[in-house]
């Protein structure tokens, strides 16, 4: 297949944050007392603030809600500054061997994401970042795919993405692109994926990306 752009989700994809957030958040809950199981965090991976906001104030109706987002974030924010984000396996040599253009299309809100850029030092790999902010429905809708190609003036079909999670694979493939899912915290059956893979290498090799 011969693809026009590439499009890249961000955490648990390109960069490493998805384990960090988890134990930010824990410590959020313990702040009020709240001991949760990591497990229970599986659910949300992938999905933006918005909805994952309320399922937590449901499962967890005593937890002061503004206080424990505050906690969450500002936890999550100095972690990144401090001690910087890894990037996943492969992500650096892929970008830099990809010569078709790229977008970022995240789960992230616009100050979040711009802030993981920053941090990693891909921003200015990116002149195209789509964002919840920039949808009105997120992942697993199409919008945000269907959005990074209009704005790279592609056509969504000639669109390679790069996903870890089964949230954002169903809405890269429900948007009509070609998805590869790299899985990160959670393992998949590769059900909304037209190839599952080790590694962003192994994926860029098996999707036929020009370069690999």
């Amino acid at each position: 297949m011969t693809f026009a752009a590439v499009l890249f989700d961000l955490d648990g994809t390109l960069i490493d944050t998805e384990r960090a957030t988890i134990v930010a958040a824990t410590r959020a809950f313990a702040a009020q007392g709240i001991t949760v199981d990591p497990d229970f965090f599986h659910d949300f991976v992938g999905v933006d603030d918005a909805t994952s906001g309320p399922r937590i104030a449901a499962r967890f109706p005593a937890l002061d809600m503004a206080v424990f987002i505050a906690d969450w974030k500002r936890a999550t924010a100095r972690q990144q500054e401090t001690e910087g984000i890894p990037l996943k396996p492969g992500a650096a040599e892929l970008l830099r061997r990809v010569t078709l253009p790229v977008a970022i299309v995240t789960s992230s809100t616009r100050e979040q994401a711009e802030r993981k850029l920053r941090v990693t030092g891909l921003a200015a790999r990116f002149a195209v970042v789509v964002t919840c902010d920039d949808v009105t429905r997120t992942k697993p809708a199409p919008d945000p795919y269907l959005t990074g190609a209009a704005r790279l003036g592609v056509d969504p079909a000639e669109c390679l993405v790069f996903e870890d999670s089964e949230t954002g694979a169903r809405a890269g493939t429900a948007a009509g692109c070609f998805v590869v899912q790299v899985p990160d915290v959670l393992p998949t059956r590769g059900e909304h994926a037209r190839i599952v893979a080790p590694s962003l290498l192994d994926g860029a090799r098996a999707a036929g990306l020009p370069g690999f």
